[in-house]
């Protein structure tokens, strides 16, 4: 989405995280989302908001195992900061998002604590190998996600081939 898509929409300064989640055959973890206004459907790393007290580190440790279950074998970062202007749920999200790299192995998942609004939202999960995401066509938040993991996970995701 377009920043001038969002004109005249109420603004909202969000702190929040994500966490660029990787198995070990180093695909990517990405959640599928349904905004509960206008419909429209995307993908993104799992994260979400920093609670009041919280650092940006221990946001993403919650946030991971809230919306996936897993817990980390490694988390590091920020490996990035992402300035993010987005719509969710009739509000523009604004935020310069911290975003973590995590390798959790080839465990299940399965979200451990969504909040309502998130159960009624998420449409499932799906770990993408990297020519799989760049054959995506469904809409991939942040819209240079492939850039980031090129730049800092390397290996697959820094051949464009």
């Amino acid at each position: 989405m377009m920043a001038d898509d969002l004109e005249g929409v109420p603004e909202l300064i969000r702190p929040a995280v994500r966490i660029l989640c990787l198995d070990t055959s180093e695909r990517v973890l990405l959640l599928n989302w349904r905004d509960p206004v206008d419909g429209r459907s995307f993908w993104e790393p799992p994260g979400g908001g920093v609670e009041d007290g919280e650092s940006d580190l221990q946001a993403a440790h919650r946030e991971l195992l809230e919306e996936t279950g897993l817990v980390p074998d490694s988390l590091v970062g920020p490996v990035a900061l992402v300035q993010r202007d987005s719509l969710w749920a009739g509000r523009r999200l604004m935020a310069v998002e911290p975003f973590f790299l995590a390798r959790v192995g080839d465990n299940p998942v399965g979200p451990l604590a969504l909040t309502d609004e998130e159960r009624m939202t998420l449409l499932g999960h799906r770990w993408f190998g990297a020519q799989e995401l760049r054959k995506l066509t469904a809409t991939i938040e942040p819209s240079d996600l492939l850039t980031l993991l090129a730049e800092h996970v390397g290996g697959q995701w820094g051949d464009p081939a």
